[in-house]
């Protein structure tokens, strides 16, 4: 008999869960490569600013409300992407949004698959990634399934592993389907709870989730809760004097 028969025979067959877990241990490696080539240069210029990347590292669940130009979104994407390079726990950024449009403002039946559906409510996390680490590394993370888009209406029934996720406009989620969300908190995961109190498209306001959870969740030790103002807008300063007289055409 052969070597080369002998060697066949006498090879051991891998089960299925060891053929899978072979199968993970080769992405993971792959992923690793990938994320070596990114670089996040992670900065805050608010002493708020400062909490809310704090609250993300450490807590479970984050949950922040803040003015437009404050940061809240662009430091999420930032922290998130830190976490991913940096942290073996986390696989995956796993990207949540309601997909209330503006008031008058629908844009009708959407072609395609599932992403391309969300891809018109995804652009602004991928232009805040893009600022952190370039369109190239981003469209190389999201061709890995290392970032991914999730619709609220597919997340009952599942629990999200190894990921961090950000949910973004939280003012226009319902608090049924906040609870939905927020159970869905799986192992080794956190949450980013991102919205503006002041943005709510809903029909129904009183239906709003984000002050909702802000409130109830305030004390837990494992949740972070974070409101970021005026003395916050660190995009163009002008915009503070705008959010001042539609604040004050409301009253």
């Amino acid at each position: 008999m052969s070597t080369k028969q002998t060697t066949r025979r006498s090879r051991k067959k891998l089960t299925p869960e060891e053929e899978y877990e072979v199968f993970e241990e080769m992405n993971r490696s792959h992923n690793v490569n990938i994320l070596d080539r990114i670089k996040v240069d992670l900065k805050y210029k608010t002493q708020n600013q400062k909490k809310l990347v704090n609250e993300i590292k450490a807590k479970e669940i984050v949950i922040c409300s803040g003015l437009p130009g404050t940061g809240k979104t662009f430091l999420s994407c930032a922290v998130a992407l830190e976490l991913l390079k940096n942290d073996p726990r986390y696989r995956k950024i796993v990207i949540v949004k309601s997909v209330t449009t503006l008031k008058d403002e629908e844009i009708g039946f959407l072609k395609g698959n599932m992403k391309e559906k969300m891809e018109p409510f995804m652009y602004s996390f991928m232009h805040n990634f893009e600022k952190v680490i370039g369109k190239q590394n981003v469209e190389l993370l999201r061709a890995n399934n290392m970032i991914e888009e999730m619709p609220i209406a597919y997340m009952r029934g599942i629990n999200i592993d190894n990921s961090i996720t950000i949910i973004d406009e939280a003012q226009n989620i319902s608090i049924d389907n906040i609870r939905t969300i927020m159970t869905r908190l799986g192992e080794n995961s956190k949450m980013i709870f991102l919205g503006d109190e002041n943005q709510i498209d809903m029909k129904k306001k009183s239906e709003s989730s984000l002050n909702f959870i802000i409130d109830k969740f305030k004390d837990f030790d494992e949740v972070g809760t974070i409101v970021l103002g005026e003395d916050d807008v660190v995009r163009n300063p002008l915009i503070k004097k705008i959010e001042q007289i539609f604040r004050e055409s409301k009253m």
